[in-house]
């Protein structure tokens, strides 16, 4: 049904709820399965970059390449081979040109991220993906 899935993962334990479901998914359909963590370039302040932003930047990208070794190394261990992506743009917008790039059949997610505050800031990710996703979109919730 589904040969390649691309699980979003932002570290909460939706994303990492998300990523299970997608991982007995991607076993049971023998489906390739990509991860990928967005650091939210809306966070960045425009212009020059100071040392807070930089250290801000550096410690979004450690979170998310220890979040994903751990869901690959998971992932091994059930069996399915993990293919992880780390990027920097508008989480959303990411999401779906990484999907496409990759002819992704199914997108899974979970339904809020880390806090409501983000949903605040940045606008719901998982509103975005469903309503502009050219493929299925499968929301995980608590």
């Amino acid at each position: 049904m589904f040969s390649t899935i691309l699980v979003a993962i932002d570290g909460s334990e939706i994303s990492k709820s998300a990523f299970y479901k997608a991982l007995d998914l991607a076993k049971a359909e023998k489906a390739d399965l990509h991860t990928i963590y967005v650091v939210e370039s809306g966070i960045m302040a425009p212009g020059p970059v100071d040392a807070t932003w930089e250290l801000i930047y550096q410690r979004l990208e450690t979170e998310g390449r220890d979040v994903m070794a751990e869901l690959v190394e998971d992932g091994k261990q059930k069996g399915v081979t993990v293919t992880s992506h780390l990027d920097v743009g508008h989480a959303g917008d990411t999401i779906l040109k990484t999907a496409a790039s990759i002819g992704c059949d199914l997108i899974v997610m979970g339904s809020l991220g880390k806090t409501k505050l983000d949903r605040l800031l940045l606008g719901s990710v998982s509103s975005h993906v469903v309503n502009y996703a050219k493929t299925n979109v499968m929301i995980v919730k608590n």
